[in-house]
C-alpha cells in the first residue's frame, strides 16, 4: 500500500507522481477555497477581489511545487479566503466601510465640460475618456453625454442625456 507522503512527497526532489497529485490536490482546494469565496471573486474585480486571485495564486503554487508544506499552504490559503469573505461582507453592510476600503466613485463630466481636479485625481487623460465614449457610444463627441465617472473599480461609466421626448412625456 503506498502512504501518504510517498504519494505527495516531503517537498524535495518531488517525483512526477508526486507533483501530478500535489496538483490535483490543489486544483480541488483552490475549487473548494473559490466556492467558499463567493462569485465576486471573479466577476466584480476590484482590489480586494484582485488581492485574493493573486495571493491563492502565489501560495498554491507554492504547494505543488513542493517549496512549501502542502498543509500550512492549505491552511493559509484558507485564512485569505476567509478574510476575503468577512471584509466583503462588512463592506456590503456597512456602506462606511466599503468606502474606507474601495473609495467612491469620482465625477470627471458633467454639464459639458471636464471636471479637470477629479479627472486628475482619477488618472486618466481626456483621450482616455474619448476613447471609452467612441467604444461604448460609438461617437467621436460628447453631444449627447451628461455625466461620466470612474466608478470604484477603475471601469468608466458613461450616462447619456435623457431624451427630449422622455421629458415632455413625463
Amino acid at each position: 500500500m503506498i502512504t501518504l507522503t510517498e504519494l505527495i512527497g516531503d517537498g524535495r526532489a518531488l517525483s512526477t507522481l508526486q507533483m501530478c497529485s500535489r496538483a490535483a490536490i490543489i486544483f480541488l482546494a483552490a475549487y473548494i477555497l473559490l466556492r467558499i469565496s463567493g462569485r465576486r471573486s471573479f466577476s466584480v474585480r476590484s482590489p480586494l477581489d484582485n488581492i485574493i486571485v493573486i495571493l491563492l495564486g502565489a501560495i498554491l503554487s507554492r504547494a505543488v511545487v513542493g517549496a512549501s508544506p502542502l498543509l500550512p499552504v492549505l491552511a493559509s490559503s484558507l485564512l485569505i479566503v476567509i478574510l476575503h469573505r468577512l471584509i466583503a461582507w462588512l463592506t456590503s453592510a456597512y456602506p462606511s466601510i466599503a468606502k474606507g476600503i474601495s473609495g467612491e466613485k469620482i465625477l470627471i463630466y458633467k454639464d459639458g465640460k471636464f471636471i479637470h481636479h477629479a479627472r486628475s485625481k482619477a488618472l486618466i487623460s481626456e483621450e482616455e475618456v474619448f476613447s471609452h465614449v467612441r467604444n461604448t457610444l460609438h461617437a467621436d463627441n460628447l453631444n449627447d453625454v451628461d455625466k461620466i465617472y470612474m466608478e470604484r473599480d477603475g471601469k468608466i461609466s458613461i450616462l447619456k442625456k435623457a431624451d427630449k421626448h422622455l421629458k415632455k412625456g413625463a
